[in-house]
């Protein structure tokens, strides 16, 4: 459900990014103006990251090997990060540059209509991708806000999606604002101020994907929530409490979990497996991405439970 739905938002982002692009360029060439501009590099960024997203997606798909043995699910972490990095340095850093270049040499735009036309067609198309990519987050979503989704979800792609299709979202509403601010006054300088303000709001959206991803690239365990459920599948039918555990996912649809559980004394090795196994069973359908399990039993001594390793705070 997680890759299914990621990669449906991005072929939405990355046919609508590819068509923006070519028209934003076209009225860049009508019209001169600088917001447009940096609007169409924008896209292309946007296309050329979509495109890494997917083959990012496509190499997370390799079976394990000797080299990787728990394969390589991570590449959606990595390719992610990619895309911050490139959004980063690609979209706001040549946006500013531009918009300080045209506030220092202002001239008057031509054909400003054209412009305004193509922004509008521009933010019906970005519309649908965003709500897109909404629709498929909500299924993962659960109820909680979009910045507690974005934070916290182990999903690298719908988040970047969102949130580059929300900043496109207000680029274009800015473009729109610096085109008409230039063509009321006659003064060029309000659509390189634009161009400014949507290289700063790249830099942020770039920012953030990089703070997630980076986080997830390290390696996130499960939520406080998730962990609570953990230990409560873990606990029961032969296996008295769990003494330590730590998780990390190895990739947005597998997680790893370890543990040492005690088991009451006098236990023979038959009743043992089985407790392993059924507890095993219980974690799995409790939270079906836990696909990597290893239980480790040890006689209850009575002692205080050991407390694991705090679970890693949200994407921070």
């Amino acid at each position: 459900m997680s890759a299914e739905g990621s990669t449906k938002a991005i072929l939405a982002a990355l046919t609508a990014n590819a068509g923006i692009a070519v028209a934003k360029f076209a009225g860049f060439a009508i019209t001169g103006s600088s917001s447009m501009l940096a609007e169409g590099v924008h896209s292309v960024a946007d296309t050329s990251n979509q495109a890494l997203l997917l083959f990012g997606q496509r190499q997370a798909r390799k079976d394990a090997d000797q080299l990787h043995p728990f394969g390589y699910a991570r590449s959606r972490y990595f390719y992610s990060f990619v895309v911050a990095l490139v959004l980063f340095s690609l979209g706001s850093l040549f946006a500013i540059y531009e918009g300080i270049e045209k506030v220092e040499h202002p001239h008057e735009l031509d054909s400003p209509l054209v412009a305004v036309v193509i922004l509008v067609i521009a933010i019906v198309l970005e519309g649908y991708s965003f709500l897109t990519a909404s629709k498929e987050s909500k299924k993962l979503r659960n109820g909680t806000s979009w910045w507690r989704f974005i934070r916290t979800t182990r999903n690298p792609e719908l988040p970047v999606v969102l949130l580059e299709d929300s900043g496109a979202l207000v680029g274009l509403v800015l473009a729109l604002a610096g085109v008409g601010l230039s063509t009321a006054t006659g003064d060029g300088r309000w659509d390189g101020i634009a161009t400014i303000g949507i290289g700063i709001l790249l830099g942020v959206i770039a920012i953030v994907l990089i703070v997630e991803m980076q986080s997830l690239l390290i390696g996130e365990g499960v939520t406080v929530e998730d962990e609570k459920v953990l230990r409560a599948a873990l606990t029961g039918d032969g296996v008295d409490r769990v003494i330590h555990m730590k998780t990390q996912y190895l990739g947005p649809d597998e997680l790893l979990v370890a543990a040492k559980i005690a088991i009451p004394a006098g236990a023979d090795a038959q009743t043992i497996a089985t407790a392993i196994d059924r507890a095993e069973k219980r974690v799995r359908e409790a939270l079906p991405a836990a696909r990597v399990i290893y239980l480790e039993p040890d006689i209850d001594r009575g002692e205080a439970a050991v407390p694991s390793s705090p679970s890693s705070p949200p994407s921070s």
